[in-house]
């Protein structure tokens, strides 16, 4: 659903203030909201394994984007380049420019001096798969790092910290079954 219906059902007000636009719940979008969020933890919990046509660079930085602690983020711009090998071109290399408590997603080259530059080593599927992995809260920073899974170039202080920029997304933390095995009859159990 686009936001324009939202404001068109009720659900959300639209604010244009000198050309920032911003949207806010109405009461009746506020009543909606833990309908909305019950149904985000169920479908994280039960929708199974990501398949490789729903792997979307563009989806994962509008979402990282969102959920950037800027305390930790260092003062004045910072350039982030995200690279997925093995991705199609046109959807290979990403950037987060982040200045003065606000963020952007670009996906062409803003031609800003570069801060870190956040690269998956594996092969495109699995590459982009484990960033999404880490978002989603089904593999840590620390792990990824470690394994070679993302790698993280750049000056010491911005790499070491770079983690630390962002905050989980709210459903990273739903805890996920662990999968039934089959009975030799071929029934699951749990």
């Amino acid at each position: 659903m686009r936001l324009s219906q939202l404001v068109r059902a009720g659900i959300a007000d639209r604010h244009d203030d000198a050309g920032d636009v911003r949207y806010t719940l109405t009461s009746a979008g506020r009543e909606l909201q833990p309908v909305v969020e019950a149904l985000g933890v169920w479908g994280i919990r039960w929708i199974g394994e990501i398949g490789d046509e729903d792997l979307d660079p563009k989806l994962l930085l509008w979402d990282m984007h969102r959920n950037i602690n800027h305390h930790v983020v260092p003062a004045g711009r910072t350039t982030i380049h995200f690279a997925f090998p093995g991705t199609p071109a046109h959807s290979r290399y990403w950037w987060l420019v982040i200045a003065a408590g606000q963020a952007d997603v670009c996906d062409a080259d803003p031609g800003f001096p570069v801060t870190i530059t956040i690269t998956i080593t594996i092969t495109i599927t699995a590459a982009l798969r484990h960033m999404i992995q880490v978002w989603r809260g089904d593999l840590d920073w620390r792990t990824a790092l470690r394994s070679g899974d993302i790698t993280i170039t750049g000056p010491e202080e911005p790499r070491r910290s770079a983690p630390r920029w962002f905050t989980l997304p709210a459903f990273a933390t739903v805890k996920r079954p662990i999968p039934s095995a089959p009975h030799q009859d071929g029934q699951i159990t749990s």
